[in-house]
């Protein structure tokens, strides 16, 4: 059972990075927003399609409540808590989020409408795994660690919307460091004549990947032209062999020129 579920988890996870290689992006269709139904009762726009979205408030709303109310679902752990409290909290704010976009439809305003079931989905995955790998740590460590494996790949291979996409790297490199640092919490020790542990430098260096990610989004603007990290080097390195047969071309004119006039 256990070498089914790992093979599970491993395809699962292949199957993910290979399918964001391996496929092309898919842009949001500007028809999207074209929705049948534009209707304007009482001054509000696609009215329909605003007020529809109210009994996302109402379910969320008893759901968050009823989760609290005397143990009402029966829950046995406080993981289950804390997911079905996100969960409700997405699809209560999913009336405000999709309100907020059907006033005005467009791809700004989607992001708002997409959030708050982002949160559901998110939650109800963490729901699953917290029911069934209740006494497991493997789902944790393969969330741990398959972010530093599949956020360099991706960050490397497709084209990012903003600039400084190196920052991810970086961030990602700092965190697999703080991984290692802890899983050598007591060598470190020993090896620093017990002046700091393994764990606390782990502590260190997780801390700056949040710094890393604020540089990035400090720094960062909309990419003119999207390349990878990958193009980038490559053109990089085209330019440098570029200027490094130019340098050889100057110094062989050089050498050349006073053996001419050695000649003469």
């Amino acid at each position: 059972m256990r070498k089914r579920t790992v093979l599970a988890w491993g395809v699962a996870i292949v199957c993910f990075v290979v399918l964001m290689l391996v496929t092309p992006a898919i842009p949001q269709s500007q028809e999207y927003h074209d929705f049948a139904d534009q209707r304007e009762f009482f001054g509000i726009p696609n009215t329909l399609n605003v007020i529809s979205n109210f009994p996302f408030f109402i379910v969320g709303l008893i759901g968050l409540v009823l989760c609290y109310y005397k143990n009402y679902f029966k829950l046995s752990l406080q993981g289950e808590l804390c997911g079905w409290t996100f969960f409700f909290m997405g699809v209560a704010a999913v009336a405000f989020g999709s309100s907020y976009y059907h006033l005005k439809p467009n791809d700004a305003r989607l992001v708002w409408d997409r959030l708050p079931m982002t949160v559901a989905f998110t939650s109800i995955i963490a729901i699953f795994i917290i029911e069934r790998f209740f006494d497991d740590l493997r789902p944790y460590a393969l969330v741990q660690f398959v972010p530093c494996i599949a956020i360099p790949i991706m960050a490397i291979l497709l084209p990012p919307m903003y600039t400084h996409s190196a920052y991810w790297l970086w961030a990602a490199g700092f965190y697999l460091l703080a991984k290692i640092e802890e899983a050598a919490d007591q060598p470190i020790y020993s090896l620093t004549h017990h002046i700091v542990s393994g764990h606390t430098l782990k502590h260190l260096c997780a801390a700056m990947v949040p710094v890393f990610l604020t540089l990035m989004l400090a720094k960062r603007e909309v990419a003119e032209e999207r390349l990878s990290l990958l193009q980038m080097w490559r053109i990089s390195w085209s330019k440098v062999k570029e200027n490094g047969t130019n340098i050889e071309n100057i110094s062989c004119t050089y050498s050349v020129v006073p053996v001419e006039e050695e000649s003469r």
